[in-house]
């Protein structure tokens, strides 16, 4: 079963239990919404930077599984990064993390 009918599924289930709650000053919150995704649809602004050539594989390859431009995928995860939404998950730690950490506390 594909991944979009599971997700239809799961949803329907939540319904069904009762989890959906109606949503107060529904024409607020519509304004409110739609006011948010415009802010973030705005790109009025330009910028360059150097990364490492893992780092922009990286990217690609991960932009290609969500199914967007590499570019959307940057400034998705900037906005969510400087709108607090970016939450960190447990970071692997890795001998040249480690390294790097050194040198710099070192320097």
């Amino acid at each position: 079963m594909n991944s979009e009918k599971l997700l239809e599924q799961e949803i329907l289930a939540s319904f069904e239990r009762g989890e959906w709650k109606p949503i107060r000053n529904q024409k607020r919150e519509i304004a409110r919404l739609r006011a948010s995704a415009e802010a973030t649809l705005l790109k009025n602004k330009r910028v360059n930077i150097r990364i490492s050539s893992r780092d922009m594989e990286g990217l690609r390859a991960r932009a290609a599984e969500e199914g967007v431009p590499y570019q959307t995928l940057m400034a998705s995860v900037l906005h969510k990064f400087v709108s607090g939404r970016l939450v960190e998950t447990q970071r692997r730690i890795t001998r040249r993390s480690t390294r790097t950490s050194r040198k710099r506390a070192a320097g």
